[in-house]
């Protein structure tokens, strides 16, 4: 078994119970205080966007390894 395809795995398992969380927050945000929703979405895709960068870095380093 290749240690690429454990990097690149563990990489895209991160991001998605990180993209998780996000979502997940910004859910009970938006319950709480409904009048800033569009703060809170804005702010969450900002978040998911890094979170999927990162999370591709890692699976090209992993396959460039």
């Amino acid at each position: 078994m290749s240690y690429a395809a454990i990097g690149a795995g563990l990489a895209v398992i991160g991001a998605g119970f990180g993209i998780g969380k996000i979502g997940g927050s910004a859910m009970d945000a938006i319950a709480r205080q409904p009048e800033a929703a569009g703060k809170i979405q804005t702010a969450m895709i900002i978040a998911a966007a890094l979170v999927e960068g990162v999370a591709l870095f890692g699976v090209v380093v992993a396959f460039l390894k």
